[in-house]
């Protein structure tokens, strides 16, 4: 990969700050995800959402930014992160049934490890020793909330290892290829994706139905949705505009394995929202897990610097 699309100029505090907001939003996100999936299906989770979003999206470009085009300037790459980042999502909501928030989001956040390593083989991102001791600190960190011996880990805690996998990419091609595209762009182009394979999802599972008793998070049928639905399906919309720009935002002017490692307090913010949606309450070897990653995020600002 080259990065002759790189425009935007590097800014790191500006990358960092966006990324803590943005992943503070997304696992709130995440975390009403979990909650409404024994309500609603996935599918129509992405379609109602995504269409609240897309005429914001649409709207404040039109009214804020009016010389930028709608189409995405690079549209094979923008389709390629849109499908990427869809996918990871369909594979980590699909976990998130199963296991708990924290479990879901430690397994997950071994993305920086991904991000550090793609990073040098495709864009040859020099990491240096405080660099991958920054990373490892943080490994560390999420290994003591996940506790893998736990007897919370089961098959499903895989899913979030594959996602991690997906979102590493995704960035990858934000950084290297999509760098010259509008955040909000970028950011309408996703949610279209999540309209578009929503539909489809739920028109082929019309086709070929499951049988009795089939009827799950991802392959059930769409259900009728009251008042809390539908405040539910809003804050979404919110969760995912905020998410789908910052992340745009923070990968174009903040270098990939940097803000790699201030991703690592979703896993924190999961440990909030566990507590306060599912009253799942972090024992002493989570809360030194947190402080590792904050520690991690640290040393890796004062590397930068």
């Amino acid at each position: 990969m080259q990065n002759s699309d790189c425009q935007r100029e590097d800014n790191l505090k500006l990358a960092v700050a966006i990324i803590l907001l943005t992943v503070g939003v997304l696992s709130f996100g995440d975390a009403l995800i979990k909650k409404v999936s024994a309500d609603l299906v996935l599918w129509q989770i992405f379609v109602l959402r995504s269409v609240l979003a897309v005429p914001i999206l649409v709207a404040v470009v039109r009214i804020w930014y009016p010389s930028v085009r709608l189409m995405p300037r690079v549209p094979k790459w923008t389709l390629v992160r849109s499908l990427m980042l869809v996918l990871m999502w369909v594979v980590y909501y699909a976990s998130l049934p199963h296991i708990p928030l924290s479990i879901a989001a430690s397994a997950y956040y071994t993305l920086p490890i991904f991000i550090t390593l793609f990073s040098a083989v495709f864009i040859g991102e020099r990491v240096g020793v405080i660099g991958w001791f920054a990373v490892g600190i943080g490994f560390c960190g999420v290994v003591l909330i996940i506790k893998p011996a736990a007897d919370g880990f089961n098959a499903y805690a895989a899913l979030p290892l594959i996602s991690a996998m997906l979102y590493a990419l995704a960035m990858i091609v934000t950084r290297t290829k999509c760098r010259s595209e509008h955040p909000l762009i970028l950011a309408g182009a996703l949610n279209v994706s999540f309209v578009l394979i929503g539909l489809v999802a739920t028109a082929t599972l019309s086709l070929f139905p499951s049988g009795a008793g089939g009827s799950t998070f991802l392959s059930g049928n769409w259900t009728p949705i009251g008042n809390e639905e539908m405040i539910a399906v809003g804050l979404l919309a919110v969760a995912v505009l905020v998410a789908s720009v910052g992340t745009s935002i923070a990968y174009q002017i903040g270098r990939s394995s940097v803000v790699a490692t201030f991703d690592f307090s979703y896993v924190g913010f999961a440990v909030v929202w566990g507590f306060l949606f599912f009253s799942e309450v972090p024992d002493l070897l989570s809360f030194c897990g947190m402080t590792m990653i904050v520690i991690a995020g640290l040393i890796s600002v004062s590397r930068q610097a």
